[in-house]
């Protein structure tokens, strides 16, 4: 699950980020507790932790006394809507100043798009 390209606690968060977004949790479902993912990916319980701190800092999950850590209601759509001005801030606009610098309309741009996402193309 884990890669080299950023600290294993970041991509925890990513990972039940990406989980509620999908829908595979939903609100107020119970999410596994730091130590549960410790021992499941055999890491250190402070970096679960850690992981599980950034989420409630997000407001992405929060904790019930005694009872575990639950997703956040409302919080597929705060991650939704942060991830899509995220794209298009770092994906959408340098895409189209690079077709800018290259001398490809907006509208080349559009059509391929419309190309790529039609029906029968198997996506």
């Amino acid at each position: 699950m884990f890669d080299d390209r950023s600290p294993i606690y970041r991509q925890i968060a990513d990972q039940i980020k990406d989980d509620v977004l999908r829908g595979v949790l939903a609100d107020d479902q119970q999410v596994m507790s730091t130590n549960q993912y410790a021992a499941y990916y055999r890491i250190n319980p402070a970096t679960a932790a850690k992981a599980f701190q950034q989420l409630v800092d997000e407001g992405v999950i929060y904790k019930r006394r005694g009872v575990g850590m639950f997703v956040s209601a409302g919080a597929q759509q705060r991650l939704r809507d942060r991830r899509r001005e995220r794209f298009f801030g770092e994906v959408l606009e340098p895409m189209i100043a690079e077709a800018g610098t290259l001398g490809i309309p907006v509208a080349d741009i559009v059509a391929r798009i419309h190309q790529l996402t039609s029906p029968g193309d198997g996506r």
